[in-house]
């Protein structure tokens, strides 16, 4: 498994990331184990979860999961890289008014706790921001990241759905404090989801964060699955693959070229993009994960990603080139 920084910070990490999304709600905890024991084996050991995920009724699951896993040794925390996040609510009667989304000093710290307890870990590698929230100051985030990464608990921080100028602001702020900033953002990015190049990716990529794209197969809507209706979807995937109907076949048909299955193709259309450090991939099985683990090898020729770009056509050239005449 190719390696790559994360970032400009010095911590290397696979090109893919494990995703852990369905692990409880979807994947049960023996399956998950194997999924987390065999993208190991295969170097892939950058990890990525949240304190949220588990569902509404049970908040924190999948942190539970991975935390059982490290407990049965053989080195397996010691060889990830693990990444969790903090915003959400977890339906916890003790944070009273403090409950909700958002990221105050106070649920920093309250969260981060919670998580390492749940992880099993006395630290995180990448400490990641779920979302924005605009109601706390820069100087109040950055003084609480600041505390958990001088304790030692956090190694990193990284950000979630940032727009490009946040990311710009967060930077900004980070060094008048003669703090690292940010080292990532994970943000919706795929081949039928391309705004982010506008604005995030260039700002990313001129700042030095790595960006990590989440639903790197549109909830399916990229996969091998979408046009034989196989699988269970939502109706709103359903209607989405309807109404694009032309332009998966067309993709469909450039795979099949190719001699790969779709999924493979999109994701390895993200590591051609410089900006990109590892999308994120969330497998429910096994099989799963091994259809995935060649992904890094798959090179896409110009004429390749040309013809990509012909089905699934970009918002056009970032700024300031986009306002040419």
């Amino acid at each position: 498994m190719q390696v790559t920084k994360l970032g400009r910070s010095g911590l290397q990490v696979s090109r893919l990331c494990l995703g852990t999304m369905n692990f409880g709600p979807e994947t049960e905890e023996k399956e998950a184990f194997r999924i987390m024991d065999a993208a190991l084996d295969a170097g892939i050991q950058f990890f990525d979860t949240a304190n949220v995920y588990g569902g509404k009724e049970r908040r924190g699951w999948t942190e539970e999961i991975i935390g059982r896993w490290f407990q049965q040794g053989g080195g397996r925390r010691e060889k990830v890289v693990l990444a969790t996040k903090v915003y959400g609510d977890m339906n916890d009667p003790a944070d009273g008014p403090n409950g909700g989304g958002g990221l105050s000093a106070y649920k920093i710290r309250r969260h981060l706790e919670g998580s390492l307890k749940r992880l099993q870990t006395d630290h995180i590698e990448l400490y990641q921001t779920h979302h924005i929230d605009r109601n706390v100051s820069w100087e109040e985030l950055w003084g609480a990241f600041e505390a958990v990464v001088a304790n030692g608990s956090v190694g990193y921080i990284g950000s979630s759905n940032f727009a490009g100028w946040h990311l710009a602001q967060a930077q900004a702020e980070a060094k008048s404090r003669r703090f690292l900033g940010l080292v990532s953002e994970q943000h919706l990015y795929n081949l039928s989801a391309r705004l982010p190049e506008l604005e995030v990716l260039p700002a990313a990529q001129a700042l030095g964060i790595g960006v990590i794209p989440w639903s790197p197969l549109g909830g399916g809507f990229l996969g091998p699955n979408a046009l034989d209706g196989s699988g269970s979807r939502s109706a709103r995937l359903t209607q989405r693959i309807e109404k694009n109907r032309s332009q998966l076949e067309q993709f469909a048909a450039l795979c099949r070229e190719l001699g790969e299955p779709q999924d493979v193709v999109a994701l390895a259309w993200l590591l051609a993009n410089p900006a990109v450090t590892a999308p994120i991939i969330g497998p429910r099985t096994l099989e799963q994960l091994q259809t995935s683990l060649r992904v890094p090898e798959v090179k896409l020729s110009e004429d390749v990603l040309k013809r990509l770009d012909e089905i699934f056509p970009g918002p056009g050239k970032p700024a300031p080139e986009a306002y040419a005449w």
